[in-house]
């Protein structure tokens, strides 16, 4: 049997505001692995950054003008992204919306 935690129900997890109109809450996670959904208002940025990791974005919902190494794309309801390790990123809401993100490993900096 293991501690780790296998199940996470919709209302668990209290958000982190990270700017105006921007929260990030860890939903689930192991050392290899971790999944996020951040919220967006209309108009928010996720700001351009890199980090080591990779990522794969899912939109749950909304619309983002996303950003990966220099080549931007508007990606709606549906739609996914991945971005490889290191490369410079980042999003801005069109809409209310919300990205489901998954990283590996996951995201120390985030617990």
């Amino acid at each position: 049997m293991t501690d780790q935690k296998l199940f996470a129900q919709a209302n668990e997890g209290e958000a982190t505001v990270l700017a105006p109109g921007n929260t990030r809450r860890v939903l689930i996670h192991v050392p290899e692995l971790m999944q996020v959904e951040f919220g967006f208002d209309k108009g928010a940025v996720g700001a351009l950054h890199s980090h080591p990791h990779i990522q794969v974005s899912y939109v749950a919902e909304g619309s983002f003008e996303v950003t990966i190494d220099g080549v931007t794309e508007i990606i709606g309801t549906g739609g996914s992204f991945i971005v490889p390790p290191n490369l410079v990123h980042g999003v801005v809401a069109l809409e209310k919306g919300r990205l489901i993100d998954v990283f590996t490993p996951h995201r120390a900096d985030f617990l």
